[in-house]
């Protein structure tokens, strides 16, 4: 605090300066304080539309309501697209779709029936599961004008069964998809045509790697003590894939205590094992680059699940690997067999990992792979790929997970 404290006094108009020490401020458990400053700031410069994203978070992750300040905003600047357009996604990130809708109407009658505001109609229609709703808005809409209208499109196609037509919106733009947030879609789309592209693209098995390092990573206890003091938030962050449970702030593996640098030295060092085991490269392919290095964390957290916790299906898109390693887990979870894939030997496999699975959307398609969690063990796994956990009935499941980039010779090109 007090280092940030002097580089706002440095920089007192640099945004990401202000950001940080609001970020500071949660970490201290000093969360009100975060928001009765940025909201002062935002009071005098209501567009800062990062300020305004950040106090969201730091909101909702507090429990209270992630829009008002934006509501406020807009009260007196109604004419201003970017701040519509980041209610309306703010309310998609917390799931709150009955509100996007209000929102996107009021929006409508300020700025007009604007393409980009049918798109989002048609997303939060078809979230609530109004068809209908959802298809009269996308029949008169204009073509999507952003991948993320495009990736919107996707997910209702495939939520109404037609695989074939999500293939054909996505597959032309898919070599433009630096996100790639194309990829996760395709792969259902393909797995449900029965392509043969979905074995080329997730098929070969060797894109998973299961390693078991408790001898490796020393103390989990002392682990499982540091990341507990970390999760100071009353609830999941808006935008991430946790239910019924909480996540930490920040690049875990850049903090400086002895547990988390030790493990962080032992995952970069089976990333990079797992990276050399990797198959060769494929043109046009999402994981499979024939550059592979520099090995960089993009971001890393640790997650808290409690009693009926589980993560949605979800992909990291702008990833290369992802990950998740075991520190903690309920003593009840069950011992299933892994090959049962479908639930009908009776496995539940509760707190257990899913991969290719997108329950949402395609709620008939099966995993291609259930992994069972233990402690000290870290699955990798592409960034596309779609994964998520099944819920468990008591205790507590505390992992890490990271992402590694996108390698830069990749990205730059």
């Amino acid at each position: 605090m007090d280092l940030f404290e002097r580089a706002v006094s440095l920089a007192p108009q640099d945004g990401s300066v202000l950001l940080g020490l609001a970020a500071a401020l949660v970490a201290e458990r000093r969360g009100q304080e975060a928001i009765e400053r940025l909201e002062a700031i935002l009071t005098r410069n209501p567009l800062w539309i990062d300020g305004h994203r950040t106090l969201a978070h730091i909101r909702g992750q507090l429990g209270f309501d992630p829009v008002a300040h934006i509501n406020t905003a807009l009260a007196t600047m109604g004419a201003r697209h970017e701040l519509h357009r980041l209610r309306i996604l703010t309310l998609f990130e917390a799931r709150r779709y009955s509100d996007a809708t209000v929102a996107v109407a009021k929006a409508r009658g300020l700025l007009g029936d604007l393409g980009w505001l049918r798109q989002f109609a048609a997303h939060a229609a078809s979230e609530m599961g109004d068809i209908d709703t959802a298809e009269n808005e996308l029949a008169a809409a204009p073509l999507p004008a952003s991948q993320e209208e495009f990736a919107m499109h996707a997910r209702h196609l495939l939520r109404v069964g037609r695989p074939a037509e999500a293939a054909e919106l996505l597959e032309p733009r898919v070599a433009e998809d630096r996100d790639h947030l194309f990829w996760p879609y395709l792969s259902l789309a393909w797995r449900l045509l029965d392509d043969s592209r979905a074995d080329w693209l997730e098929g070969d098995e060797s894109l998973v790697g299961l390693y078991d390092l408790g001898d490796q990573v020393g103390d989990l206890e002392a682990l499982a003590t540091d990341l507990r003091h970390l999760h100071v938030a009353a609830e999941a962050p808006l935008d991430q894939s946790v239910r019924g449970g909480t996540q930490s702030d920040g690049n875990l593996l850049l903090r400086d205590t002895p547990p988390i640098q030790r493990l962080r030295k032992t995952l970069l060092e089976t990333v990079a094992a797992h990276v050399e085991r990797l198959p060769q490269a494929r043109e046009g392919h999402p994981t499979l680059f024939s550059r592979r290095a520099p090995q960089r964390v993009a971001g890393s957290w640790s997650v808290r699940l409690r009693e009926a916790g589980f993560h949605v299906d979800h992909v990291h898109s702008q990833g290369w690997l992802s990950s998740a390693f075991y520190v903690a887990l309920p003593e009840t979870l069950a011992r299933d067999d892994p090959a049962d894939l479908t639930g009908k030997d009776g496995g539940t496999h509760e707190g257990w990992l899913t991969l290719g699975e997108c329950r949402d959307l395609v709620p008939d398609l099966a995993p291609t792979r259930l992994i069972e969690p233990r402690p000290g063990r870290l699955v990798l796994f592409p960034s596309t790929m779609w994964h998520g956990t099944r819920p468990f009935s008591a205790g507590e499941r505390l992992t890490v997970a990271f992402d590694i980039a996108l390698p830069r010779q990749e990205t730059d090109q």
